[in-house]
C-alpha cells in the first residue's frame, strides 16, 4: 500500500504551489501527470502480484482439501481390509491435511479481501489521475490565455503615447491635402488647356437642358401656363410657290444663320484671347 500513499500525496499536493515554484508551469504540469501515470503503472503491477497470490492460495487450499479427501478414502480402504491401526494413521494424516487446507483457505479469504480493496483503490486512483489530466488542460489553457493577455497589455503599454496612431492621423491629413491639390490642378488644366470653346458650349448646353427640364416640370405641375402653339411658317400658308423662290428663301435663311454663328464664334474667341492676355500679365 506504500505506493498508493505516495500517489495520494502526489495527487493531493497543491498544484498552484508547483506552478508558482516552476519556471514553466506547462512543463511542470506535464511532468506531474507523467509521474502520476508512471506511479499508476507501478500500482497496477503490485495489484497484479496481489491477484496472483490470491489465486495461488486458492489453488493450494483446494489441493490440500483434495489430499485430505484422499487420506479419508485410504482410511476407509484400511477399515475394509480389517487394519484399524493403518486406518488410524490415515485419519491422522487426513486431520493434518484438513488443518493445512483450512489455514490456506483463511489466508486466501484475507488475500481476496485485500485484492478487492486494491482493485477499488486502483479505480479511484485512476479516476483521480484522469481528473488531474483534465485539470492540467484547464490550467495550461488559463496560463496561455494569461500570457496572451499580458503580451497584449505590454504592446498597448508600448503604444500609450499614441505615437503610431498620431502618425496615421497625420498621414491621412497629408493624403487629403494631396487629393485636394490634385483636384484643383485638374480643374485648372481643364479650364486653361484644351478646347475652351467646346467646354463653354458644353456648360451652356448642360445649363440650358436643366432649365428646359425645370420649365417643363413646372408646366406639368400647373405652376406655369401651357406652352403656346408653334407659329405658322410662311411656307405653310402659301398655296403654290415656285420651286426656285423656295430654294432662294432657304438659301437666304441658311446664310443668315451662318453669319450669326460666325459672329458668336468670333466674339467668344475675342473673349478668350483677352482672358489669356490678362492671365499672362
Amino acid at each position: 500500500m506504500g505506493i498508493f500513499a505516495r500517489l495520494a500525496a502526489l495527487i493531493n499536493s497543491n498544484i498552484n504551489d508547483l506552478i508558482s515554484n516552476a519556471e514553466d508551469p506547462e512543463k511542470m504540469l506535464n511532468q506531474v501527470v507523467m509521474d502520476m501515470a508512471q506511479q499508476l503503472i507501478e500500482a497496477k503491477k503490485q495489484v497484479a502480484v496481489a491477484i496472483a497470490d490470491e489465486k495461488r492460495l486458492a489453488k493450494q487450499a483446494e489441493a490440500e482439501a483434495a489430499k485430505a479427501a484422499e487420506w479419508e478414502r485410504r482410511a476407509m480402504l484400511a477399515i475394509r481390509a480389517g487394519d484399524d491401526e493403518l486406518a488410524k494413521e490415515a485419519l491422522a494424516r487426513k486431520k493434518e491435511q484438513d488443518g493445512l487446507a483450512l489455514t490456506l483457505k483463511e489466508q486466501w479469504s484475507k488475500q481476496k479481501k485485500s485484492v478487492d480493496q486494491l482493485k477499488l483503490a486502483l479505480r479511484v486512483l485512476n479516476g483521480k489521475i484522469e481528473e488531474a489530466k483534465r485539470k492540467k488542460q484547464v490550467l495550461i489553457a488559463r496560463k496561455r490565455r494569461a500570457e496572451a493577455q499580458k503580451k497584449i497589455q505590454e504592446t498597448m503599454s508600448g503604444l500609450s503615447n499614441a505615437s503610431a496612431f498620431e502618425t496615421f492621423d497625420r498621414m491621412a491629413q497629408k493624403i487629403d491635402q494631396i487629393e485636394a491639390e490634385a483636384e484643383a490642378t485638374g480643374e485648372l488644366a481643364e479650364e486653361y488647356t484644351g478646347d475652351v470653346l467646346a467646354h463653354k458650349f458644353g456648360q451652356l448646353e448642360a445649363t440650358r437642358g436643366a432649365e428646359e427640364d425645370l420649365v417643363a416640370l413646372k408646366r406639368k405641375m400647373g405652376m406655369l401656363p401651357p406652352e403656346p402653339p408653334a407659329p405658322v411658317q410662311p411656307e405653310q400658308v402659301r398655296v403654290a410657290a415656285p420651286e426656285a423662290a423656295a430654294g432662294a428663301d432657304e438659301a437666304h435663311i441658311s446664310a443668315q444663320e451662318e453669319a450669326e454663328l460666325s459672329a458668336a464664334l468670333a466674339e467668344l474667341e475675342a473673349q478668350e484671347q483677352a482672358e489669356q492676355a490678362r492671365m499672362r500679365r
